[in-house]
């Protein structure tokens, strides 16, 4: 086998892995995904599986990584083409709130329930996802920010907590989504990101 193929092989290996991973702790969590689990999903072994990261935590981030990935491409990625400031927002918020619902076939956003699982535990994962949903209220900032400039929101609007808010909508959304399975919630959650930004 040639080295090319053998590192070809191996990163479609360690794809397949995070793949079946982000499937695996959307249900069952990050912190309940197994090394065993996958290994038995993906027809490996153990050793096998942790080859390709070294230990479960480095796993745990990589498949954290990915899904903020996943994430970038799906909501503010989404939002590119919209204009700058509140149609920007609009849009943003609304893709996040159908990927919460599971628009394309997933079950809500990892990236949320990871900050609920391991905001209380310091370490490289917390780290991770607080520079994650960090960036993010810096993107949302930035938008409310333009949204003032241009006259679509009051010069006297408190930018920070606008994002509070609107964050605060996205958390009581995934919420009502996944604990609750209400069907609403989809809708409520944009009437009250459409109701807010009116009025800030």
């Amino acid at each position: 086998m040639s080295p090319r193929k053998s590192v070809a092989e191996a990163t479609a290996t360690r794809t397949r892995i995070i793949e079946r991973a982000l499937a695996l702790a959307a249900t069952d969590g990050l912190d309940g995904l197994t090394i065993g689990r996958l290994a038995i999903d993906l027809g490996m072994s153990k050793a096998g599986v942790v080859g390709h990261f070294g230990s479960k935590e480095a796993l745990q981030i990589a498949v954290l990584e990915a899904a903020v990935e996943q994430f970038r491409r799906r909501v503010p990625g989404r939002a590119v083409g919209a204009d700058p400031g509140l149609r920007r927002l609009t849009t943003a918020f609304g893709e996040w709130i159908d990927y919460m619902a599971g628009d394309e076939g997933h079950s809500g956003c990892l990236l949320t329930s990871v900050a609920a699982e391991f905001d209380g535990r310091p370490g490289p994962i917390r780290d991770a996802v607080l520079a994650a949903l960090t960036s993010w209220s810096a993107y949302v900032g930035a938008e409310v920010r333009t949204a003032v400039a241009g006259g679509e929101l009051p010069p006297e609007t408190d930018a920070e907590q606008v994002v509070f808010e609107l964050n605060g909508i996205a958390l009581a959304a995934a919420q009502a989504i996944q604990l609750h399975h209400d069907p609403a919630a989809p809708a409520r959650a944009r009437t009250a990101v459409t109701r807010l930004l009116s009025v800030a």
